[in-house]
C-alpha cells in the first residue's frame, strides 16, 4: 500500500471537513494525519484507520515555531519515505512543501481553501501573496476548492492559468447528505437547549468568530431588524478565537437578551436543523462549505458577494448576497428573508436541490481517489 500523509494546521478542519474522505483514503492509502491536537482520539473517534502524528503548525507566523514545525516534518518525512503528501491551509501548505522537496517527496499537493492576504494590505499582503506563490512553485500539483477562487489566484500571479485543478465541482469534500438534512426532533432539541421558542425564527452564524468571518457586522444589522420584530434571535456557534463575544452584544445592545452563544459542536446538523437562516457575511472565503450544508437542510442563506461564496451561493436561487461590510444591506436581506416565508422555503428547497446533485460528499470524494490514483506516485 502507497503511504500517503495529510497535513493540516487545525483539528477543526479534520472534525468537521474531512472525516468521510480521511476515512476513504485509510481503506486505500498506509495513512498519516499531521495537525496541531490534544486529542489523542481525533481520528479513531470519527472511525478513520490511520496514523496521528500531533505536530505543532501554528496559523500565524512565528518564525521560531515554524521553524521548529519545519525540522520535524522534514524528518519525519525522511523517516517514513511517504510516496505522497496532501497540505490544507495556508501554513501548512508551506512548511510541507519546503519538508516535501527537501526529503524528496515525489508526490506534493497543496490545496487552495481561502487566502489570508485577501483582506490583508500593504507589506504584510506582499509577503503572504509571494509565499503562496512559493507554495505553487514547490508543489508537484495544486488544488482549488471554486472556480472563482482559482480565477483570483492567476489574476493576482499567486498561479499560472491551468496549473491548479477544481475538487469535483466545489468545496474541499463536498456534504454528506444524510447527516445534513432537515429534522424536526433537532430543530426542536436544540431551541429548546438555546432556549428559544418553537415558533421564533433563528438566524444562525456556524464557524469560526473572527473578525474577517463578518461577525460584528451581522450583529449590528441584527440590532436594526430584531428591534421591530420581538420573535426573531440570533445564534453564533463555533469558537470565539478573537475574544468577540464582548463587542457582539454591544454591537446588538439593546436586543442582547435574543442573542445566543453556543460552543465549538461535533453537530454543527442540529443547529442548521434549528435555523431558519444561515448568515455568512465573510470578508474571505475559498468556497463556504457551511452554506452547502445549509443549503443540504433545506436552509436558505445571506451571504457576502465576494470570490468563492458565489461558487457555493446563487443570488436569488439557493439565498441572496449582499456586498462585504455593508450592514445595511445585511439587514435589508434579514428583513426580506424573514418577512416572506414563501420566499425561504423556496430557496431552501432549490437549495438543497443543487446541493443533492452538485456538491455530494459522495461525488468529492471520487474526484480525490480518482486524482490520487491517476497522480500519486509510488518510489
Amino acid at each position: 500500500m502507497r503511504r500517503l500523509c495529510l497535513v493540516t494546521t487545525s483539528d477543526l478542519i479534520v472534525r468537521f471537513f474531512l472525516g468521510g474522505l480521511l476515512r476513504a483514503l485509510s481503506e486505500r492509502y498506509e495513512l498519516t494525519v499531521i495537525v496541531k491536537t490534544d486529542r489523542q482520539d481525533l481520528l479513531s473517534r470519527q472511525g478513520i484507520a490511520a496514523e496521528l502524528a500531533p505536530i505543532g503548525i501554528e496559523r500565524d507566523i512565528r518564525p521560531l515555531a515554524d521553524l521548529q514545525a519545519l525540522a520535524a516534518l522534514t524528518r519525519l518525512f525522511r523517516r517514513r519515505r511517504f510516496d505522497g503528501v496532501v497540505s490544507l491551509a495556508p501554513k501548512a501548505g508551506l512548511l510541507a512543501a519546503l519538508a516535501g522537496k527537501m526529503a524528496g517527496v515525489p508526490f506534493r499537493c497543496h490545496v487552495y481553501q481561502g487566502e489570508v492576504w485577501a483582506t490583508a494590505r500593504g507589506a504584510r499582503r506582499a509577503l503572504l501573496k509571494a509565499l503562496d506563490r512559493l507554495v505553487a512553485r514547490l508543489a508537484t500539483h495544486v488544488l482549488v476548492i471554486s472556480p472563482s477562487e482559482r480565477s483570483v489566484l492567476e489574476r493576482e500571479k499567486v498561479l499560472a492559468p491551468g496549473q491548479a485543478t477544481l475538487v469535483a465541482n466545489g468545496s474541499l469534500c463536498g456534504v454528506d447528505l444524510e447527516r445534513f438534512r432537515a429534522d424536526q426532533a433537532w430543530r426542536r432539541d436544540t431551541r429548546a437547549m438555546l432556549d428559544i421558542p418553537e415558533h421564533a425564527r433563528v438566524i444562525l452564524f456556524l464557524g469560526r468568530i473572527t473578525r474577517d468571518k463578518g461577525v460584528l457586522d451581522l450583529a449590528s444589522a441584527f440590532g436594526v431588524v430584531a428591534g421591530t420584530r420581538e420573535d426573531v434571535f440570533l445564534v453564533y456557534t463555533g469558537p470565539d478565537e478573537q475574544d468577540l463575544h464582548g463587542e457582539i452584544r454591544s454591537a446588538a445592545a439593546r436586543i442582547a437578551d435574543r442573542l445566543r452563544f453556543a460552543p465549538l459542536t461535533d453537530h454543527p446538523e442540529r443547529y442548521i436543523a434549528a435555523a431558519d437562516i444561515l448568515a455568512l457575511p465573510s470578508y474571505r472565503e475559498g468556497f463556504g462549505n457551511v452554506l452547502i450544508e445549509a443549503g443540504a437542510a433545506g436552509v436558505p442563506a445571506l451571504a457576502s458577494r465576494i470570490y468563492g461564496i458565489e461558487d457555493a451561493l446563487r443570488d436569488g436561487e439557493t439565498g441572496l448576497m449582499h456586498p462585504p461590510g455593508d450592514v445595511p444591506a445585511i439587514a435589508a436581506g434579514l428583513e426580506r428573508l424573514l418577512d416572506d416565508a414563501a420566499l425561504r422555503s423556496r430557496l431552501g428547497r432549490q437549495a438543497r436541490e443543487r446541493v443533492a446533485r452538485d456538491f455530494s460528499s459522495d461525488r468529492a470524494i471520487a474526484f480525490w481517489l480518482n486524482f490520487l490514483e491517476a497522480h500519486a506516485t509510488v518510489r
